[in-house]
């Protein structure tokens, strides 16, 4: 097919619930109408997957690496379309959509891989006997993404478990039911990913308490609020389910008196208000030395000054808007709160219809809201530190355990610094937004489970071990 991808045909159920009428955030725009999915739909769609899993198991793995791939190439015909639905669906900046999509080509690449390495290992076994460790698939595996990486969450979970001959039911949030579900569903049907082995279920909590609780999904995947991940681990633990969780973080970008400061405000700038601040990998918490704070904050607000903020689908912007006006009330007030018992806002700091300000906060003291919360918008609280020790306990004041970053003139200062981070990713000279398909993703604490994606680290969620042994004649016992 070439052309406009045709969002309105493809694999995906028909649903009973309401209909929604998915806005642009920067204007309020119509953009699409999408019926939702109630708990009658997610048995339906259960069924469905079901009944075409075990067939997809038995492709062979060259077939279903081969699928992924004619998905990717199905993307790469549709990529500005796509990368369009991120920018008016989710507010995106061009940039971020862009790479966006190309993490998702990455993702179904990765996961192509998958299915012709070995499954499995030759056990030592006595004369006459042959014993085999095999990996095999779960069965139906539920996926619920989230709205700020609609497209990238949704594939991350998505391809890998497609690929090890699961089935998947997907529930995109409402916010982006397009970008995070029906693209998906669009390019794997025109790869030939047989009907009924992806079901695409937009909705809210109704349908997402259904797929977390339906028998007949062994596994569920989410990404998400560490609330809303809380009560799934929960409900997922006693089902006697397994569960991925990825969630919240409040993130740590330590500045040592030997780093580049011109380097490091960049970081901060960017790991700080690269989409809005709505990723949870975001520079939560810029932890100082108190030697360097001045200019620090000095560069970091000149930064932040200068950023664009407007509608990113009509105009040249840095930032586009915040998703709804319920966050933005959120952002908001932890500013509002902080600022009352004491920091001091440098720039920004204010809301202007659905955009809010990159905004810098000096005098940040571990009490107060903008360094005990996830803000998740474009807010960069800046509290000093004496040393590194201070650093690292500050770092580690959290129950998030998701990214950090260390700035630092010296390697082996930072190395020696990550060592104490307790987090699940410490990047050296960077900032704390990274990733990719083959790495080992995920948090500890409220920030996940440790349950990690990307690439090889996907067999040990989405497959699970048999121990089989046969010989070549029965075995006998004494009775």
């Amino acid at each position: 097919m070439s052309g406009r991808m045709q969002l309105d045909t493809g694999d995906h159920p028909v649903l009973s619930g309401d209909e929604l009428l998915v806005r642009e955030p920067a204007t309020g725009q119509p953009l699409a109408t999408v019926t939702l999915a109630t708990a009658a739909d997610v048995d339906a769609a259960v069924a469905a997957a079901k009944a075409a899993q075990p067939g997809w198991a038995d492709t062979p793995g060259t077939e279903r690496a081969a699928v992924l791939r004619r998905a990717a190439a199905a993307l790469e015909r549709h990529r500005e379309e796509a990368a369009d639905w991120l920018v008016r669906e989710g507010g995106a900046i061009r940039g971020k959509a862009e790479h966006e999509v190309g993490a998702v080509l990455d993702e179904l690449y990765a996961a192509a891989g998958l299915p012709t390495r070995p499954n499995g290992v030759l056990l030592a076994a006595g004369p006459g006997r042959e014993s085999h460790g095999r990996r095999i698939p779960l069965g139906v595996v539920g996926v619920i993404s989230p709205w700020n990486v609609p497209m990238l969450l949704a594939a991350r979970a998505l391809a890998p478990a497609l690929a090890l001959g699961n089935a998947v039911v997907l529930k995109p949030d409402v916010h982006t039911p397009v970008s995070g579900g029906r693209v998906l569903a669009r390019i794997l049907a025109e790869a030939g990913l047989p009907e009924g082995v992806l079901q695409v279920l937009p909705g809210d909590a109704e349908p997402g308490r259904a797929l977390v609780e339906h028998p007949d999904v062994p596994m569920i995947a989410f990404t998400g609020s560490t609330a809303v991940g809380r009560g799934i681990g929960a409900a997922a633990g006693g089902a006697l389910k397994r569960v991925s969780l990825e969630l919240g973080g409040n993130n740590a970008l330590i500045v040592l008196d030997d780093a580049d400061l011109e380097a490091a405000a960049s970081a901060g700038a960017w790991g700080s208000f690269f989409h809005q601040g709505q990723i949870c990998m975001a520079a939560g918490r810029h932890l100082v030395h108190r030697a360097v704070a001045d200019r620090y904050l000095d560069l970091l607000t000149e930064h932040a000054a200068k950023l664009r903020v407007g509608d990113p689908f009509r105009e040249q912007v840095d930032l586009g808007p915040v998703i709804d006006d319920r966050q933005l009330d959120r952002i908001e007030g932890i500013v509002r709160a902080s600022v009352a018992a004491g920091a001091r806002i440098l720039t920004g700091g204010d809301r202007r219809g659905p955009f809010y300000r990159p905004t810098v906060l000096a005098g940040v003291t571990p009490d107060m809201p903008a360094f005990t919360e996830e803000i998740f918008g474009p807010v960069a609280p800046v509290t000093v530190v004496a040393d590194e020790d201070e650093a690292v306990e500050l770092a580690n004041r959290t129950a998030y355990g998701l990214s950090a970053a260390v700035l630092t003139g010296s390697v082996a200062r930072g190395r020696a610094l990550a060592d104490r981070l307790r987090t699940g990713m410490v990047h050296v000279n960077d900032q704390t937004i990274n990733d990719e398909a083959h790495v080992p993703f995920g948090g500890r604490g409220a920030s996940g489970n440790g349950t990690r994606h990307g690439s090889e680290h996907s067999w040990d969620s989405y497959t699970q071990w048999q121990w089989l042994t046969v010989r070549e004649t029965p075995a006998r016992y004494p009775f």
